[in-house]
């Protein structure tokens, strides 16, 4: 399967069986794949990265003023509209994939459904600065991410021996220009504590 960035997907129950963590927004309703995860990927590792969507916007929305109230800002929950949906984009509960754990992406009328490019711009870069403050030891993501990337890392290098070693802050900088086409790219200080 081709996987687009900023296009929404859904994922396989194995990879929950697989990493075995209770902090997980897995799949429910009996394989009827909820919720859906907007991907992007680590051009450094080539693991995918997801953040689960969820379509309680008023419960989140509540949640990332308060945040926005304490800290000045929320970069752990991304508001926006999906597919003519209003919905909250998880970055709190993000996580790294495999190719291989991706079912299919999410569509309309057979077609794939992007997330628009305002949004997607928004979600990948607060997606990568929650990243790089995790790495550093903010506890910002539910999940053990640097345990599940481990696992994800260990799989692919059973395919290859190419993977690399995770992403320094340039590297991300310059990847997300990559994919974002963009010409500048916010390098904001890593200030902030919890978000």
């Amino acid at each position: 399967m081709e996987v687009k960035d900023g296009y929404v997907y859904h994922i396989k129950d194995s990879y929950f069986a697989k990493v075995n963590d209770n902090k997980l927004m897995s799949n429910k309703d009996n394989g009827k794949f909820r919720p859906t995860y907007f991907c992007f990927r680590d051009l450094n590792t080539n693991l995918i990265w997801v953040v689960p969507m969820s379509s309680k916007y008023k419960k989140y929305k509540a949640i990332a003023e308060n945040k926005a109230q304490k800290y000045g800002k929320c970069d752990t929950i991304i508001l926006g509209k999906f597919d003519g949906q209003a919905s909250a984009f998880l970055i709190q509960n993000m996580f790294p994939i495999t190719e291989a754990y991706l079912d299919h992406a999410h569509t309309r009328n057979n077609n794939p459904v992007p997330v628009n490019y305002k949004l997607k711009q928004e979600i990948f870069t607060c997606a990568n600065k929650v990243l790089l403050l995790t790495r550093k030891g903010y506890n910002l993501v539910f999940p053990d991410v640097l345990r599940l990337e481990k696992i994800m890392l260990q799989e692919l290098s059973l395919n290859s021996n190419k993977v690399k070693s995770p992403l320094s802050r340039n590297q991300i900088i310059r990847n997300a220009k990559a994919i974002a086409g963009q010409k500048h790219f916010s390098n904001a200080k890593d200030k902030s504590k919890s978000r």
